[in-house]
């Protein structure tokens, strides 16, 4: 989950996992696999970092 920041200045968390696309137009606009768009305050470069952070952390490999 990232947090993100809706146009209007409130706050919400978005399952990364979840988004599609994301692109700037000039807002950032986030496309879900549902089809759903989000327009959210960070830039792409911002959302992209977070999203990949995120993925980072769950998919830790530990050798066994």
């Amino acid at each position: 989950m990232i947090q993100l920041t809706r146009l209007n200045g409130r706050p919400f968390v978005l399952n990364a996992e979840q988004i599609k696309s994301v692109e700037e137009v000039p807002d950032t606009v986030i496309l879900l696999l549902n089809g759903e768009q989000m327009v959210v305050q960070e830039p792409m470069e911002e959302v992209v970092q977070r999203a990949v952070e995120y993925c980072r952390s769950v998919r830790v490999f530990v050798p066994q």
